[in-house]
């Protein structure tokens, strides 16, 4: 038990125990003479040059050595889990080291042998597809070196808009009991008030091809210069920025609309392709076939606060857009799992206003034992005859995420949707949930409105664009096609095919599928060359897409053929993979050889709006149990800085400041779990009531403006009865409803809060086009 509760005390012991605040603002370590010294990460830069649907995103890492000895820097960073990684280099004063690829064991050895040698060297791991390891090991006193990553990617394309994201920080992972290696995917947290010292720094050339239109961040302040109307550069303002959120750009494109296209690459290795096409029109057909829908939402420590309002804001607009055919049941986790109702209920007035209710009353803490939740919703239920959505909301910060998209898997009774709530979320994760589930993906940050995103769910539940597809390549000499399975399309977003090709060919690509329950068929002529030098990232994107294809049957690692292959893959195409490595060494700059660098943790910024007590409880009262926790001046402080490797001197952030863990939670038993429910009735039944208007609209009501504001307004049940009040009331439609319980339209800003008593109005939001 003691040492349990000491595993879980490591992480804020840490935080409350060394760092201080210099007066620049970065996060200082102790040494064991008592003196302050920064860390040793001083900036990153990063550069992105965007053609089309691709990006070339090069990350430049400068890292500085405070100390009067020399050290390895060792620092735990995202990027984005779609990229394919194909370079790293060392550059060390005028000098420039290669990175090679190696199987992992390997690059490990020759990184391990340098640094006994003395000499500088550099290891870039895969801990996940979003999460990377770099360390660079014998950093002379006072030197500095910058390693160079870098990554291609396609971007996300979706109704109309162009996404570029650039992830920031690692979210802290809530660790499961007998996890390995966890201390890989957490690095050390900078305590609440303290800067972890390093700044990012973002450019980008944008090449749209076509006219950009509506280019913003959602996320940061950016300046943008326009060379032509097709032609964007983009940088961060302020040139201190703190990396503790996604960066996100979004831009349209002239007739918000991209080409079909192919664009192919064939030289040594033979031909490769990426094929782009667009889906048909949407006919909008509302299914009101009676579904099963199962809302799950996380409610841990790293939700605290910010996240879990915004994902309660989002789950109650999703359950209050169910039709009264439908049932639904509600499902809360955090160290433990607990649902409403003990069978799915139907979507009544009741029971949706008992739900509503419920969830007004949730709040952030504990761990985030996630699998019971996954077992809990996917378990096949009673219900005969319906469709079953499963929808999970979380932040998605638990280190077993590979383990929960292989229990997906298993689960093929119903569809994932996932929704990512936060400013850093867990996207690897989220993403493949819903991938793996057959469903779809949403994100909403904690300034985003999330009326747009339960609007959109309940659009692609209630009216797929396309199942069923398939795409032909007729007198065309394809083979290696991924995704082997193309998924439903629930929005307007293009069908993206890699694939390889053996020589020129003239052939016609078909696209099938199903709308609206009618076959549809769409055409493109394509011209494959027999030579083409150019595009030569169309073989690093196909070998990305294989080796996520193949990852997707054992994300656990248990396949010996399947690591075979995907090491092979990152061998041959010189791509990081999780069997695979960079490795770089420095061969004629040698340091003290035979004495082992001291080791130095890059702290990292905790996401904003995630709660520090939320994750570490609270930091004066655990510092009181520092000094029996055996923390001396020779050890960790901070999370930052260990002992010498194989010394056994300090912590060396072993269990690091980014993780935490709580022990798993005995098993609730059904009446416990009736009794739950209970307690928790009569606790909600002294909740005010739910507030229909958003804090905007009712401020503007209670203000007694004038004039009319545009809104949109969900409904229990879009009845003759509801429309005529919202008539009577001078609402007047302007645009035809995509969901038919949300009606959009005008009114007088003095009817709002008469419009908030209507009974059939469940909430009304700012209409933004």
């Amino acid at each position: 038990f003691m040492l349990d509760t000491l595993r879980r005390l490591l992480p804020a012991l840490a935080l409350s125990a060394a760092p201080v605040l210099a007066d620049t603002g970065g996060l200082l370590r102790i040494d064991p003479k008592g003196t302050p010294a920064p860390c040793p990460l001083k900036s990153t830069d990063v550069k992105a040059e965007i053609s089309g649907f691709v990006a070339r995103v090069t990350v430049t890492q400068e890292y500085v050595n405070p100390l009067e000895e020399k050290i390895e820097a060792v620092y735990i960073f995202p990027l984005p889990a779609n990229s394919a990684v194909d370079d790293m280099t060392l550059l060390i004063g005028e000098r420039k080291v290669k990175g090679t690829v190696k199987r992992r064991e390997e690059a490990r050895a020759i990184y391990e042998a340098a640094r006994s040698r003395g000499q500088m060297a550099g290891l870039l791991d895969q801990e996940r597809p979003n999460i990377f390891m770099q360390s660079v090991a014998n950093i002379p006193p006072k030197a500095a070196v910058k390693v160079v990553i870098s990554y291609v990617e396609t971007l996300k394309y979706e109704e109309g808009s162009y996404e570029f994201g650039f992830p920031m920080t690692v979210g802290p992972r809530y660790i499961p009991a007998g996890l390995p290696n966890a201390e890989r995917i957490a690095p050390p947290v900078a305590p609440k008030g303290v800067r972890a010292g390093h700044d990012i720094a973002i450019q980008m050339k944008l090449d749209a091809g076509l006219a950009i239109e509506a280019l913003q961040s959602p996320t940061h302040e950016v300046a943008v210069e326009r060379p032509s109307a097709t032609q964007a550069l983009i940088r961060l303002n302020r040139k201190t920025e703190i990396p503790n959120k996604d960066f996100l750009l979004r831009y349209d494109i002239s007739g918000k609309k991209i080409q079909d296209a192919v664009i192919a690459h064939r030289a040594g290795r033979g031909g490769f392709l990426t094929l782009l096409l667009q889906p048909p029109e949407r006919v909008t057909v509302e299914d009101v076939t009676p579904k099963e829908l199962v809302f799950v939402l996380d409610t841990s420590g790293s939700m605290s606060g910010f996240p879990i309002e915004k994902a309660k804001e989002t789950m109650k607009l999703a359950i209050a857009g169910l039709y009264p055919r439908d049932t639904f049941n509600l499902i809360t986790f955090a160290g433990d799992t607990f649902v409403l109702f003990p069978e799915p209920v139907p979507a009544t007035p009741a029971n949706v206003a008992r739900a509503l209710q419920f969830l007004e009353g949730r709040r952030g803490s504990g761990g985030t034992e996630m699998m019971k939740a996954i077992r809990t919703a996917l378990a096949p239920s009673d219900e005969t005859g319906k469709i079953r959505i499963v929808c999970f909301m979380t932040d998605g910060f638990v280190g077993n995420d590979r383990e929960i998209v292989d229990a997906i898997r298993t689960y093929r009774n119903a569809r994932v949707f996932s929704f990512g709530i936060g400013s850093s979320v867990n996207r690897f994760l989220l993403d493949k949930m819903a991938e793996t589930g057959r469903g779809e993906v949403e994100y909403v940050g904690l300034q985003e409105d999330g009326s747009a995103a339960a609007r959109r769910f309940h659009e692609r539940v209630r009216n797929p664009l396309l199942t069923d597809v398939t795409v032909e390549f007729a007198g065309l000499p394809v083979t290696d096609v991924y995704p082997a399975r193309i998924p439903d399309l629930f929005s307007a977003k293009p069908v993206l095919i890699h694939a390889r090709y053996g020589g020129a060919a003239q052939g016609v690509v078909r696209l099938r599928g199903k709308m609206s329950g009618r076959d549809v068929v769409r055409e493109m002529n394509v011209s494959l060359p027999a030579t083409e030098p150019a595009h030569d990232t169309m073989a690093t994107l196909w070998a990305r897409a294989k080796i996520d294809s193949l990852m997707a049957n054992d994300w656990s690692g248990n396949s010996t053929e399947i690591r075979e292959q995907v090491t092979k893959l990152g061998v041959d195409f010189k791509l990081m993979t999780q069997y695979t490595s960079f490795v770089a060494v420095e061969e004629r700059i040698v340091t003290e050889p035979g004495k082992a660098p001291r080791r130095v943790e890059v702290p990292v910024e905790i996401p904003e709006g995630v709660r520090h007590e939320g994750i570490f409880g609270d930091e004066r009262k655990v510092a009181l149990f520092a000094p029996s926790a055996g923390l001396t001046s020779s050890g960790v402080v901070g999370g930052v800085i260990g002992g010498v490797p194989g010394s056994g001197g300090g912590f060396g952030g072993g269990i690091g400041g980014g993780v935490y863990r709580v022990p798993p939670s005995p098993p609730v038993s059904r009446q416990a779990q009736e009794g739950a429910r209970t307690d928790v009735r009569d606790k909600q039944a002294a909740v005010p009531p739910v507030r229909k208007l958003t804090s905007e609209l009712a401020s503007l009501a209670q203000a007694g403006g004038t004039g009319e504001v545009s809104v949109e307004v969900w409904l229990t049940d879009a009845t003759p009865q509801a429309l005529a009040e919202l008539k009577k009331l001078g609402f007047i439609e302007t645009q035809a409803p995509k969901v038919a319980k949300v009606r959009i339209g005008r009114i007088a800003i003095a009817k709002l809060l008469q419009l908030e008593q209507l009974a059939d109005v469940v909430h009304v939001t700012l209409h933004k086009p």
